[in-house]
C-alpha cells in the first residue's frame, strides 16, 4: 500500500488490511524464541527495550544484543515466518520508567535522539517495526508530547525507508484499555488524531481491571460489566467514539490470571471480599493456574455478565480467561471489525490451548 503524503500511514479504512495475531515475548532462559509456535502468530513483539535516562538512546549491552539477534533470526526462519517489532518501554508501573518518557518527550532534541536510536537498533537486528509501550502519560501535558512524539517517529521512519530503499519499519503502541483516564484525579484523554494519522495500529492494554491490588474480587479482563465502565467493551468504543479507526485498534487477551485470598471461602464469587494477594503473589499463568486447579480439583464458574472465568478452592480465588471466554472476546473483536487481537504473554499459554483457539476462531 502506499504512503499517504505528510508521513502518516497508509489508509486502511479504503480497504480491509490483514488481520494481526500478535505475541508480546519477554525473553526467558526456559522459553527461547525458537519455542514460539508461529503458526498461531502474525507479528513476534520482544518485550522490552528501556531508553537510557541520560542520553535516551537504547544502549545495549553484549548479551542484550544477542538476545535481539537470536529473536529475529530465528522468528524469520520458522515456519510459517513471523514478523518482529521491537517494543520499548514496559509496565509494571515502573515510576522510573515513567520519568524517562516524560524527560524523553519534553523537547525536539531528545525525541529525536530516542527515535534514532531506536530506528538503528530496529534495522540493525532486523525487526521490522517499532511498538511503543509507554505506561503510562501521565498528564495533559504528557499526551501532547506523546502525540509529537509520534509525529516526529513516523516522518523519520519514512525518511528513513526512502534512504535506504526499504519497506518502512511498522509503528504501533501499547496503551490503556480506555481513550481517557476517567478514572484518576488526573482527567487526560490520548491524542487521537496523532495515533490515527502516524500509527499502523494501536494495541489496547484489555486486563488488569481488577486485582490483588483492590480486597475485593473481580474479573481480570471482562468484556462487559453492568456495574462498571470498567471494560472491554467500554474502553474499546471509546476509542472508536474518540476518532480511532476500528481498523486500527487490537484488543489486548490476557494469558494469565489474577489470584487472591478470600475472606470467607463460603463467600466465593465475583464482589467477595478477600484479604491478600493468592497464589503467585496475586498473579499466575494461564499455564499455572490450570495445572493448580487440575490439582485441587477446584470449582471453575463461567459469569455470563462479563465473560469471563473464576474458579474457587478453599480460600483461594483465581480470575482468568479460558478457551470459551476467549472465542467470545475474538468474535467480538471481530464483530467490532477490529484489525485483530494481541497476547500478553506467548510463553504463559498451556501447550498453546488458548492461542490456537485464539487463532481458529478468528474468521477470515
Amino acid at each position: 500500500m502506499a504512503m499517504i503524503t505528510g508521513g502518516s500511514v497508509p489508509d486502511s479504512s479504503s480497504g480491509n488490511p490483514p488481520a494481526v495475531k500478535i505475541g508480546y515475548y519477554p525473553p526467558s532462559d526456559d522459553f527461547p524464541p525458537s519455542a514460539i509456535n508461529t503458526s498461531f502468530f502474525t507479528h513476534i513483539y520482544y518485550a522490552f527495550l528501556v531508553p537510557s535516562n541520560v542520553t535516551f538512546k537504547l544502549e545495549l549491552t553484549d548479551e542484550t544484543a544477542l538476545l535481539l539477534s537470536n529473536f529475529t533470526t530465528t522468528l524469520r526462519h520458522k515456519t510459517p515466518p513471523v514478523k518482529t517489532l521491537l517494543s520499548i518501554g514496559g509496565g509494571g508501573g515502573d515510576e522510573e520508567l515513567s520519568r524517562i518518557f516524560a524527560s524523553m518527550v519534553s523537547n525536539p532534541s531528545s525525541r529525536s535522539n530516542f527515535i534514532d536510536s531506536a530506528i538503528e537498533v530496529a534495522r540493525k537486528f532486523g525487526f521490522d517495526g517499532l511498538d511503543l509501550d509507554w505506561e503510562y502519560p501521565e498528564s495533559p501535558k504528557e499526551m501532547k508530547a506523546l502525540g509529537h512524539l509520534l509525529k516526529q517517529l513516523r516522518r523519520k521512519i519514512k525518511k528513513e525507508a526512502q534512504d535506504t530503499k526499504s519497506p518502512p519499519l511498522l509503528l504501533t503502541a501499547a496503551v490503556y484499555f480506555s481513550a481517557e483516564f476517567f478514572l484518576d484525579a488526573v482527567i487526560r484523554s490520548y491524542p487521537i488524531k496523532y495515533m490515527e494519522k502516524y500509527l499502523d495500529w494501536a494495541n489496547i492494554m484489555c486486563f488488569d481491571y481488577h486485582g490483588a491490588w483492590s480486597n475485593i474480587t473481580g474479573p481480570n479482563a471482562p468484556l462487559f460489566d453492568p456495574n462498571s465502565n470498567v471494560n472491554s467493551v467500554y474502553g474499546l468504543r471509546s476509542w472508536i467514539n474518540g476518532g480511532m479507526s476500528p481498523k486500527k485498534l487490537v484488543m489486548g487477551l490476557p494469558l494469565y490470571g489474577r489470584t487472591w485470598v478470600l475472606k470467607d471461602p463460603k463467600d466465593n464469587g465475583i464482589g467477595s471480599i478477600a484479604i491478600g494477594p493468592g497464589p503467585g503473589g496475586g498473579q499466575l499463568s494461564f499455564k499455572e493456574l490450570e495445572v493448580l486447579n487440575n490439582a485441587s480439583s477446584a470449582t471453575v464458574v463461567y459469569d455470563a455478565d462479563t465473560v469471563s472465568v473464576y474458579s474457587f478452592n478453599g480460600s483461594t480465588w483465581i480470575a482468568f480467561d479460558d478457551a470459551n471466554t476467549i472465542t467470545s472476546k475474538v468474535g467480538f473483536a471481530q464483530a467490532l471489525g477490529l484489525r485483530g487481537y494481541f497476547f500478553w504473554s506467548v510463553a504463559q499459554d498451556s501447550n498453546w490451548k488458548i492461542s490456537a483457539q485464539a487463532s481458529k476462531s478468528w474468521i477470515l
